[in-house]
C-alpha cells in the first residue's frame, strides 16, 4: 500500500513573544529511531525546558500505525496533539516532528501555545521534501556505454525510479518499477539493446515514486 513520507528533513524557528520554538521533522522507520532523534534534540538543546514531539510509524503486515505525541510538561493538549494533527493532516507516515521551546518570559495561554507548536511543525514540514512511497520491484541493469542515451530516455518515460548508478567498464543502474510492469520493462529493455543488457532481479521494497 502506498504511503506519503518525508524523504528529506526540514527545520523551523518560530518566535512568539520572545519564546522560541525550534522545530524539526525527520523520516523514521521505527519507534527506537524516533526515540533516538528526540533524545538527540534534548541533548542539543539541553537547557530548554520543553521538547515536545509527535510521530507516526507505519504498521507492517496489516498492523495499525503507531501514533504517539508528548506535551513534555506543557499544558495537556497544547503541543503534542496539535503537532500530531499536522502529520495526520498531511497523511504522513514514518515521520517524527520535535519542537523545542525556550520560554521568553510571557505566558502564551493554551490557544497561543497550540498556534505556536502548530506553526513550528508546519514550517518544518514546508522546509522538508515529501514523496509518495510505493512497493516496487527492484532490479539492476548492466549495459555498454553505447546504449546510455536510449536507456535513459526509456527510463524517464516508463515510471522507473533510478536508485543508483555506477560507471566502470560498463554502466550499471539500480532501478525500481511497479511490480506489474516489471516483465514488460525487462523485455523492452532487452529489445532496445538487441539483448545486449543484463537484468538482475532484486527484492520488493518501498521506493520513492514521486510527489504525493
Amino acid at each position: 500500500m502506498d504511503y506519503i513520507t518525508v524523504t528529506r528533513g526540514g527545520d523551523s524557528l518560530v518566535e512568539v513573544k520572545r519564546s522560541k520554538f525550534i522545530g524539526i521533522i525527520r523520516p523514521v522507520s521505527s519507534v527506537p529511531e524516533a526515540d533516538a532523534i528526540l533524545l538527540a534534540e534534548k541533548k542539543k538543546y539541553h537547557d530548554a525546558k520543553h521538547h515536545c514531539s509527535a510521530y507516526i510509524i507505519r504498521g507492517n503486515d496489516g498492523a495499525p500505525d503507531i501514533m504517539h505525541s508528548s506535551d513534555d510538561g506543557e499544558p495537556s493538549g497544547t503541543a503534542g496533539a496539535p503537532m500530531l494533527e499536522v502529520l495526520t493532516g498531511a497523511e504522513l507516515k514514518d515521520v517524527i516532528v520535535v519542537v523545542t521551546r525556550y520560554f521568553g518570559g510571557t505566558l502564551l495561554g493554551t490557544g497561543g501555545l497550540v498556534r505556536a507548536y502548530t506553526d513550528a511543525a508546519k514550517a518544518a514540514l514546508t522546509d522538508a521534501a515529501v514523496s509518495k512511497m510505493s512497493l516496487m520491484q527492484q532490479f539492476s541493469i548492466v549495459f555498454e556505454y553505447t546504449f546510455t542515451g536510449q536507456t535513459d530516455y526509456y527510463i524517464l518515460g516508463h515510471g522507473i525510479t533510478k536508485l543508483d548508478a555506477s560507471y566502470t567498464d560498463k554502466v550499471e543502474y539500480k532501478l525500481a518499477c511497479p511490480a506489474e510492469a516489471y516483465e514488460t520493462i525487462k523485455k523492452e529493455l532487452s529489445d532496445l539493446t538487441g539483448s545486449r543488457i543484463t537484468v538482475n532481479t532484486g527484492d520488493m521494497a518501498y521506493c520513492e515514486s514521486g510527489l504525493p
